[in-house]
């Protein structure tokens, strides 16, 4: 991958809880459009990456460069602003907000290189919010907050969206949803860094993978690859 080409590069990133490390030197690139799965069993480490890269855990060190831009000891609102979109495995929706309330909550200016989102736009995307616009988040299905939170973070016209576990714990016909959405995204020109388990989900929308182990990158190369390589996914996907 050419280095014009890329938005995010990541290299030596260590991360901590406490004392405990949790990151041994991940490595990792994302190119312009690209979607790229990373992927591991649960505790493997990728919802820690993902808060790492989004400047959530203060005991982080490496290089993280975005766009030019070197982000490694920047907070969150900072790193939200140049750019970088997180949906996280845990939703998080206002659920006294309604689902237009929400999805203002996430609204930032357009941006240069960027998609721009508005409600009516998301709503072709998710023709299930457009039905529900003034529900409060409370009173939505799983699968419907998983919308709701992905919307909102596509409202801050990102460049790069940090994708953690979109199909974990919604129904297969959500599941559909999700991963015609990444592609849809894709087409876009949006980047994408993707956390999942679901081999099947991630050979559907992704360009190329890595896995991750114990905090450690075990496997780097095409989606591919890694769907023809059964001694790593043996060792390291299955449960």
């Amino acid at each position: 991958m050419r280095l014009d080409n890329t938005m995010l590069k990541v290299s030596g990133l260590n991360a901590f809880y406490g004392r405990a490390q949790i990151l041994y030197d991940v490595e990792l690139e994302v190119g312009r459009g690209e979607v790229v799965a990373l992927m591991g069993r649960n505790g493997a480490g990728k919802s820690t990456t993902m808060k790492a890269l989004m400047g959530m855990l203060p005991s982080r060190h490496g290089a993280i460069n975005f766009c030019g831009h070197d982000i490694a000891k920047l907070p969150p609102y900072r790193i939200a602003r140049l750019g970088m979109g997180f949906v996280p495995e845990d939703r998080r929706v206002f659920g006294d907000l309604s689902v237009m309330e929400n999805l203002d909550t996430g609204r930032q200016p357009p941006r240069e290189n960027a998609p721009r989102w508005t409600p009516e736009k998301l709503f072709r995307l998710f023709p299930n919010l457009g039905e529900m616009p003034n529900r409060p988040g409370s009173q939505m299905s799983g699968g419907e907050q998983q919308m709701l939170t992905v919307s909102r973070t596509l409202m801050g016209n990102p460049t790069l969206v940090l994708l953690d576990e979109p199909s974990e714990g919604v129904a297969p016909i959500i599941v559909e949803q999700m991963a015609n959405m990444i592609l849809e995204l894709k087409r876009e020109g949006l980047s994408i860094l993707l956390s999942e388990q679901n081999m099947h989900f991630a050979e559907l929308v992704s360009d190329r993978a890595y896995v991750l182990e114990k905090g450690q990158i075990r496997f780097s190369g095409t989606i591919d690859e890694l769907s023809r390589d059964e001694a790593v996914r043996r060792a390291y996907l299955s449960v």
